[in-house]
């Protein structure tokens, strides 16, 4: 199972200083850190805001499910749900992209009978010259479910020379 010592890094970052909250606009509602989601109203890839230190710099946004199958059990954990590169600043600190995903999108689904899962957004400056279409799917086509579960962040970090995380958010859903 990966260690994913990056996602506790930015956790332990974000507890000690909420200016690290990444900007996700669930289903047009602005989250709050820990704040709990229906699924049903979380199947669509959020909107992402952040005051990026380099407006000119690109970005890329990773999501996994901390808690899967169960936050008890996380055997199967965390599962990749997200990975969005070609972020750019925008309006209101609004960051857009119309670059293809690496990772689709994939709303919450926890077994039945689960407790709320952290759904977790990470946000990482892009290491220049970055293409995502070496690592997506191809004919962008929907990344399967055996390349999302045991997902190691802190291998796709070595493995593209990315950054520390610049900001994370995320909410509960069941």
């Amino acid at each position: 199972m990966p260690t994913n010592a990056i996602v506790k890094r930015a956790l332990d970052a974000l507890e000690a200083d909420p200016s690290k909250a990444l900007g996700v606009t669930v289903n047009g509602k602005a989250i709050t850190t820990k704040q709990y989601i229906p699924r049903a109203e979380a199947q669509t890839a959020p909107t992402i805001s952040y005051a990026v230190p380099n407006p000119a710099a690109t970005y890329m946004v990773v999501a996994l499910d901390l808690d899967a199958p169960f936050p008890s059990f996380g055997a199967l954990g965390p599962i990749l749900h997200w990975i969005q590169p070609g972020y750019k600043a925008g309006a209101d600190n609004v960051l857009t992209t119309d670059v293809p995903f690496v990772a689709n999108y994939i709303g919450p689904a926890p077994p039945p009978g689960s407790a709320p899962h952290r759904y977790t957004f990470f946000l990482f400056e892009q290491p220049e010259g970055f293409d995502g279409t070496k690592y997506a799917p191809a004919g962008g086509k929907p990344l399967g479910n055996m390349k999302r579960m045991r997902y190691d962040l802190d291998a796709w970090q070595k493995e593209i020379k990315l950054g520390e995380v610049l900001a994370v958010n995320y909410f509960l859903s069941n």
